[in-house]
């Protein structure tokens, strides 16, 4: 196997890494629509690391850097340091963001070690196209709709129904 092939994988592989989590995030959070949206743009990294493109740094290094950043900014909310984010964390997810802070850095280091020969106007605009596409598939992950996955939040509606109806019959 090739260091272009053996690097391209280890790309990959981060970028499964960190679907997979965000997957497993969304499965703990009643979101998984969200992350699926969300996780979009590393595919297109995925894809282009199996067809072993010299592109493929370029797609996933803006998704790894982001992120990271985003996983930092978790762990300064739970740390009790400034951040721009703001929320709850399960034990579970808390440990998905070292996972996925852990790949998106293996990642980083990988993507920035590769070599490349690609020219640097074609890199620069595959980057920014990523960065672009990711930064959108965050913005639209936050729709309503899309937010929360629907048939929890109808589950959750029936049971307070149930339960309210129930008490209500006893009454």
């Amino acid at each position: 196997m090739s260091d272009d092939r053996r690097n391209h994988l280890v790309l990959a592989y981060c970028a499964v890494a960190v679907i997979v989590s965000l997957y497993a995030v969304g499965i703990e959070s009643h979101g998984i629509i969200r992350h699926i949206v969300q996780t979009a743009p590393l595919w297109i990294g995925v894809w282009l690391a199996w067809r072993n493109s010299e592109l493929t740094k370029w797609a996933l290094l803006p998704c790894f850097v982001l992120w990271l950043v985003l996983m930092i900014n978790i762990w300064f909310l739970l740390l009790g340091l400034p951040h721009f984010l703001s929320g709850d964390f399960t034990p579970i997810e808390i440990v998905l963001t070292v996972i996925i802070g852990v790949a998106c850095i293996i990642g980083v280091i990988r993507g920035i070690s590769v070599r490349s020969a690609v020219p640097a106007s074609r890199a620069a605009a595959v980057t920014a196209a990523l960065l672009i596409i990711q930064l959108l598939c965050l913005r639209i992950s936050f729709l309503p709709g899309v937010a929360r996955d629907p048939w929890y939040h109808a589950d959750r509606r029936h049971a307070v129904y149930r339960s309210s109806s129930r008490a209500r019959s006893r009454s």
